[in-house]
C-alpha cells in the first residue's frame, strides 16, 4: 500500500518528507494541499489534522501530522536502508539527536533567510532588506557549517 502525503511543496518539512520517501525507496502518493487556497482549513482537512498545517500522511486509516514522527514511523513501518534510521539504539539516538536540533537551527535560519531574501520581497513586491538578508545569511552560514563541522 502506498502512503499518501498531504503536502505543499512551500512547506519545508512537507518537502523533507516527501524526499525522504523518494530517497528511501517508500512507496508514495503525493496529495497537493495548497496553503495559500485554503485547502488546510477545509473540515476534512481538520479532521486529518486539528492543527491545520503540513504535512499530512496517511498510512491505510492511520494518520500523522508531525514531520519527524512521520520519519521515525516511516523508518520502523516501511522496508528501507539501515542507515536512514539505524536499528542500533546509541546510532538511532544520534540521528535524533540531530532532528532534534535541527528546528531551532537548520530549519529555522535557512527558512528567515529564505523568507528575508524571497518571500517577503515577492508578496510584497518589494525590494528585500539588504542589511538582514546579509544578517540571515551569515546565521545561516555558520549553521551550515555546524552541519559539516559536527553532524
Amino acid at each position: 500500500m502506498s502512503v499518501q502525503i498531504f503536502a505543499d511543496v512551500m512547506s519545508q518539512p512537507a518537502r523533507a518528507v516527501l524526499i525522504f520517501c523518494r530517497a528511501a525507496g517508500i512507496k508514495h502518493e503525493l496529495v497537493p494541499v495548497r496553503i495559500t487556497n485554503g485547502d488546510t482549513r477545509t473540515p476534512e482537512y481538520k479532521e486529518m489534522n486539528p492543527f491545520q498545517k503540513v504535512p499530512v500522511i496517511k498510512d491505510g486509516d492511520f494518520a500523522l501530522t508531525e514531520s519527524i514522527a512521520m520519519f521515525r514511523y516511516l523508518a520502523r513501518e516501511k522496508k528501507i536502508a539501515d542507515h536512514w534510521y539505524p536499528k542500533d539504539s546509541k546510532l538511532q539516538a544520534r540521528v535524533d539527536e540531530y532532528l532534534e536540533w535541527q528546528h531551532l537551527n537548520t530549519r529555522m535560519h535557512c527558512a528567515s533567510f529564505f523568507i528575508a531574501r524571497w518571500l517577503t520581497p515577492m508578496m510584497k513586491q518589494a525590494p528585500p532588506d539588504e542589511k538582514k538578508v546579509a544578517a540571515l545569511q551569515k546565521t545561516m552560514e555558520s549553521c551550515l557549517d555546524q552541519i559539516e563541522q559536527i553532524w
